[in-house]
C-alpha cells in the first residue's frame, strides 16, 4: 500500500491527498508533526533530504515534492486523468502549477502565517494588505485563464488541484474575490464542492 508522510494543515500535502481522493487510491497516512520539527529528524531526512512533507512511498518507489508526486500518481493511475492528452495543454497545466507555487503561494502564505500563528496585535497588517493586493492581481490573471471554461485546463486538472488548498480557505483568511471576477468565483465554488476536496 502507498504511504504518505503527511501533515494535515500543509497545503502541499493537501494537494496530494486531493489527487489520491480523485483517483480513489487507498493509502496509509504517516503523520510528520511539523510543529515538533519531525521533518528535520535524521530518519525523515533519509526519505527527503529537503526536510519537507509530503513524501510518498509506493513499494520501492520514493518521491518527494508535491507536484512531482501528483504527476507520478496521474501517470501510474490514469483514471480519471488529471492532465490533458495534448502535449501543449499539459505544458500549460505545468505553467499554471508553477504560477501557483512560485507567485500565488508566497503572498498567500504571508497572510496564512500572520493570521494562523500570531495574535491579532502581533500581526503585520501592512504585510497582510500588501499580500492581499498581490493575490488580487493574480486572481485577475486567473479570471482570464478561466474565460469560457469550468476549470483552468477546461476539464479538472492538476492545475486546479494545486490552487485548491490556497483558494478554498479564502473566507477564513479574510481574502475577498471581487464581484466582477465571476469566472473565479464560480471556479472556487466548483473546486470546493468536489468530493475530493470534501474528503480532505
Amino acid at each position: 500500500m502507498i504511504k504518505l508522510y503527511d501533515y494535515p494543515q500543509c497545503p502541499f500535502c493537501r494537494k496530494v491527498r486531493i489527487v489520491l481522493a480523485e483517483k480513489g487510491i487507498e493509502y496509509e497516512r504517516i503523520l510528520v508533526d511539523l510543529r515538533k520539527k519531525e521533518q528535520k529528524k535524521e530518519d525523515f531526512l533519509k526519505l527527503n533530504p529537503y526536510g519537507k512533507v509530503p513524501v510518498l512511498v509506493d513499494n520501492d518507489v520514493l518521491i518527494y515534492e508535491s507536484s512531482i508526486i501528483n504527476e507520478y500518481l496521474d501517470e501510474k493511475y490514469p483514471n480519471p486523468p488529471l492532465m490533458p492528452s495534448n502535449f501543449a495543454a499539459r505544458a500549460k497545466v505545468r505553467i499554471l502549477v508553477d504560477f501557483c507555487e512560485s507567485h500565488f503561494y508566497p503572498p498567500w502564505y504571508n497572510i496564512y502565517r500572520e493570521i494562523t500563528f500570531k495574535t491579532e496585535h502581533e500581526r503585520n497588517d501592512d504585510l497582510i494588505e500588501k499580500s492581499k493586493n498581490e493575490i488580487k492581481e493574480h486572481l485577475y490573471r486567473l479570471e482570464q485563464e478561466l474565460e469560457g471554461k469550468d476549470y483552468l485546463a477546461g476539464s479538472y486538472s492538476l492545475a486546479d488541484v494545486t490552487f485548491t488548498p490556497k483558494v478554498a480557505p479564502f473566507d477564513s483568511l479574510g481574502i475577498q474575490v471581487d464581484s466582477e471576477l465571476k469566472n473565479v468565483r464560480s471556479w472556487v465554488e466548483k473546486i470546493k464542492s468536489r468530493p475530493s476536496y470534501q474528503a480532505i
